[in-house]
């Protein structure tokens, strides 16, 4: 395990009071340990957090007119490696945990309906599971260009596999449109990634295999480690850090920052 330190500093400026909903705070579990964070407002605002369908931490507030910054900053306890396991068993959908089948389905941006043919043609030879979805990541790894930049809104499956391009979300999106459409729950996770480069927030994909989920990124030549999970869901439209309601574009910067701790804090 290995300690890092994630910063998120969020800018707006506002014409008016605006609602906002934001997904900025990382919880513990079973690949992570948050043992200290901090929040900050500038102005203060009141603040209502709850836990969305998926187990995201959400915070509520109404922005107020003018500039306003939001500050996070999270030291957190993280595998140093993600988990793999080659050989591990496909789960039957009937035997699937109520949780997980919403991530069998289709959704707004991996039209899982659409990839049947490409998803059997990809994983022919691999036996079923944990290996089918190793062979999924190496072929978006392969035939689509990771160009960080290339596209500042969510894109579909579809069009990802189309233009052969697409930032780390549009990845992740064809990965598990993918593994759906051979019956391999998958759900994108947003967060931070030390090493990055450039650094900014990141998304990679989880498959559900033998029993619990697993960590594929086909941005990364390995699959690395030093991963803060903050959002989970089942594309872009669930894992948006902030979501603004009304008109106009009000984010003005977002500066992230991911560094290496040398000691952890005293728990």
């Amino acid at each position: 395990m290995i300690w890092i330190k994630a910063t998120c500093n969020l800018h707006f400026c506002l014409n008016c009071a605006t609602p906002l909903t934001l997904m900025l705070r990382p919880r513990s579990g079973a690949q992570q340990w948050v043992a200290r964070e901090s929040y900050t407002l500038s102005p203060y605002v009141p603040v209502v957090e709850y836990t969305d369908i998926y187990g995201n931490l959400c915070q509520r507030l109404v922005a107020p007119h003018g500039e306003f910054s939001i500050q996070t900053s999270a030291e957190v306890m993280s595998a140093e490696e993600v988990d793999t396991a080659p050989g591990a068993y496909f789960v039957e959908v009937q035997n699937l945990p109520e949780s997980v089948l919403a991530y069998l389905l289709p959704s707004r941006y991996c039209e899982s309906d659409r990839f049947g043919d490409l998803a059997r043609d990809i994983v022919a030879v691999e036996q079923p599971g944990y290996d089918q979805v190793a062979s999924i990541e190496r072929w978006v790894r392969k035939f689509i260009k990771y160009t960080p930049g290339s596209s500042n809104f969510p894109i579909s499956a579809m069009e990802v596999n189309g233009r052969c391009e697409g930032v780390c979300r549009d990845l992740a999106h064809l990965g598990i449109a993918l593994c759906r459409s051979i019956s391999i729950p998958a759900r994108l996770v947003v967060g931070y990634l030390y090493g990055l480069q450039p650094m900014d927030l990141h998304a990679w994909f989880e498959a559900y295999i033998g029993g619990r989920w697993y960590t594929f990124d086909p941005t990364q030549s390995k699959t690395s480690g030093g991963r803060i999970a903050i959002a989970y869901g089942r594309d872009a439209a669930d894992v948006s850090v902030f979501h603004q309601f009304g008109a106009g574009d009000i984010l003005t910067n977002m500066e992230v920052r991911v560094e290496l701790l040398q000691s952890g804090p005293k728990l």
